[in-house]
């Protein structure tokens, strides 16, 4: 590995909502939706990220706007690869003419199959990287979080992204047990969409369902008088309308999601090794990822369990930066390279 390549090593938290680029020595470089616009008469490629997703809901019918990520694996392929090629090339902007191909560390959920990982891995060659190698993504959070993982200690994290909730308990530079449901932000915004159609008969778009959940979106009963107008299209006159929604309603259409995120943690907690269980105890529960910023989470997860839970410093970003520093361990990560197969220690 040459001198101009050490620099160029990259860290990538390919999500299902968000791409972040981590290169060595700079940090993050690189923060856009994972979404692509296409051109579906020519096969070319539009937009990519930001400039994609403010097409969403607003194209004409020979561009379809796509999010190639799906439950944090990868839905299509080809998509997939122009995009991390692209995000690679903005990380690389000012690369050595000299320098070799980077070495690229990936973020993979922990629930990934091995057809699924073995995905990843080949659309991030195709992109550019020399070579790829996957870390679980609880792993990789609970690096960026600041958690002891390297030590015999017991943490717990929780990663709520877009397409996956991940739980892992990592000891000794492993994950001794985890726990990946297809449950996190996403279906918080579908669950939100579908109950202002069930309950308005009005149809409301991605973006505005995000909103909502942004600003008033809550764990359990908010006991808040906060409430906002939202637009969409009323079903039953076909005509644009607003109506006004409280941020009760709302915690309310979040309840199956936050119950599947908690019953995930309890699960986890089940099959965690005494030891390790009475470590947590001492050290509380991390939450991270966008969803960790849901108002109320950290507290229905601490009544639910009976232990203290803390949000990350910077929860969005967690993933990316415990990816980014993992690649100083890259040699590790070479001599076992299957997250599903790799030994705890």
């Amino acid at each position: 590995m040459g001198i101009f390549n050490f620099s160029q090593d990259l860290g990538i938290d390919l999500g299902t909502a968000n791409t972040l680029v981590f290169t060595k020595g700079k940090g993050i470089v690189v923060r856009e939706p994972s979404v692509v616009a296409k051109n579906t008469q020519t096969g070319e490629i539009e937009a990519v990220g930001s400039e994609a997703r403010n097409m969403i809901g607003r194209t004409p019918g020979n561009i379809s706007v796509i999010r190639p990520m799906k439950d944090g694996v990868i839905a299509d392929y080809e998509t997939t690869a122009v995009m991390m090629k692209y995000y690679m090339k903005q990380a690389m902007k000012k690369r050595s003419f000299f320098a070799k191909k980077p070495y690229v560390m990936i973020c993979v959920p922990s629930g990934i199959t091995m057809v699924e990982e073995r995905a990843v891995i080949d659309a991030t060659k195709q992109a550019g990287a020399s070579d790829a190698f996957p870390i679980a993504e609880p792993f990789a959070a609970a690096i960026g979080a600041g958690l002891p993982v390297w030590e015999p200690t017991g943490s717990m994290i929780v990663d709520i992204g877009g397409g996956t909730t991940e739980v892992a308990v990592i000891s000794l530079g492993g994950v001794v047990t985890s726990e990946s449901i297809r449950l996190a932000g996403d279906k918080m915004d579908d669950s939100i969409i579908n109950f202002i159609r069930k309950h308005y008969s009005l149809l409301i778009g991605e973006r505005s369902a995000e909103s909502v959940k942004m600003d008033l979106g809550a764990a359990r009963q908010a006991n808040s008088d906060e409430e906002m107008d939202i637009r969409g299209r009323d079903l039953l006159t076909g005509l644009p309308k607003t109506i006004t929604i409280t941020a009760n309603e709302i915690s309310t259409s979040l309840d199956e999601t936050v119950d599947a995120i908690v019953n995930a943690v309890k699960t986890t907690l089940e099959k965690t090794p005494p030891e390790l269980a009475a470590d947590i105890m001492d050290r509380g529960i991390v939450l991270s990822g966008g969803g960790a910023l849901l108002k109320n989470l950290d507290q229905v997860v601490s009544d639910e369990t009976k232990i203290p839970v803390f949000v990350a410093e910077n929860p969005l970003e967690s993933v990316a930066i415990g990816t980014g520093k993992s690649l100083e361990y890259i040699q590790q990560f070479r001599s076992s390279p299957n997250v599903s197969s790799r030994p705890l220690n």
